[in-house]
């Protein structure tokens, strides 16, 4: 049976949608009262187990009889406040998962990392386009660049490194920003909110982007191979946010955002909503890492993946429409 942490996130439930198309039995870890609206269809498909990552107990009650993990669960966050939240779930969770796996002589574990966890340079060199390149070959730099998620999705890699030295078979994947059906108002579906509300602007970096069902398949893939101890990155390719934006755009019949953000613009702007929310309480629309986000060009580097279990990533327009497609779908039901 294949065991997933993070089960009901977007990332969770596209893998256990696959695995269970698959023909294998999947039980999903989940805490009390958790929201399993995007897997409605599959409910009675999946074994429920109520439990937590920061639970020992709970982890040693859901992995008996259990001989693959893929652990999704992970606190994204670019918020100052949740930082203590982040090191807790994302690093504690997975040292937890990891000595658990361990314990129980689990097959295979496969992580869901992140290309942030690649780190960024203080001074990177750039290519010939004014790019910056990583690969899974990225050494961790400490950096004011990186923000406190990347610090702890490199340390969760850390905790699955050990593992492995002390004899776990694991792999890690670190997909890039992540396309898929899921909460409005979560993850990377706030991209095509913001342009479904046809916002203005837009900012001058570039995205990096996968399909959901890609990070699926590769997690999938890599869990039925003989592959261990290695990382994947999973990137299907990068644009500019303004021709992201009019492809979403198009696709919802919405106006696209045509006002360009410069470097400058957006490092006023977090500090405005900084500011603002220290007032309200609310949480920020914008902070000072997304903002250096946003107006950044890195690429990541898809080549190892394609190459060694030949996967191809899935053609971009195709994805956004799905996508936005099933985001109407979602909010006709509502």
């Amino acid at each position: 049976m294949i065991l997933i942490t993070g089960i009901n996130g977007l990332v969770g439930s596209f893998v256990a949608k696959h695995f269970i198309d698959k023909g294998f039995k999947v039980a999903g870890l989940i805490r009390p009262k958790a929201d399993l609206s995007l897997l409605k269809e599959y409910k009675d498909q999946i074994t429920w187990i109520e439990g937590d990552v920061l639970d020992v107990m709970s982890l040693e009650h859901a992995f008996t009889g259990i001989n693959t993990v893929i652990h999704c669960a992970a606190v994204v966050s670019f918020v100052p406040k949740d930082r203590h939240l982040m090191y807790k779930v994302n690093v504690e969770g997975t040292a937890n998962v990891v000595n658990e796996c361990l314990v129980q002589n689990i097959k295979k574990l496969v992580f869901v990392s992140s290309v942030a966890a690649l780190g960024k340079k203080e001074n990177p060199s750039l290519d010939n386009k004014g790019f910056e390149i990583y690969n899974e070959d990225a050494k961790w730099e400490e950096s004011p660049n990186n923000s406190n998620y990347a610090k702890t999705k490199y340390l969760a890699e850390m905790e699955v490194w050990r593992g492995v030295a002390e004899g776990l078979t694991a792999n890690v994947v670190n997909p890039s920003v992540i396309l898929g059906e899921g909460d409005w108002g979560k993850s990377s579906t706030q991209l095509f909110k913001y342009v479904y509300d046809e916002k203005k602007f837009y900012t001058k970096g570039s995205i990096n982007y996968v399909d959901a069902k890609d990070v699926a398949r590769a997690i999938f893939e890599l869990s039925q191979s003989e592959i261990k101890g290695e990382r994947f990155i999973l990137n299907a390719g990068n644009m500019p946010y303004k021709d992201f934006f009019d492809i979403i755009a198009q696709k919802f019949n919405k106006k696209s955002p045509d006002i360009a953000v410069g470097n400058l613009v957006s490092q006023i702007a977090w500090r405005l909503e900084a500011l603002k929310c220290f007032f309200t309480q609310k949480k920020p629309l914008i902070t000072k890492e997304t903002a250096a986000s946003a107006n950044s060009n890195i690429f990541y580097d898809n080549q190892k993946i394609s190459e060694r279990i030949s996967f191809t990533f899935s053609n971009l327009e195709d994805t956004i429409g799905r996508v936005c497609d099933g985001l109407l779908k979602i909010k006709n039901q509502a």
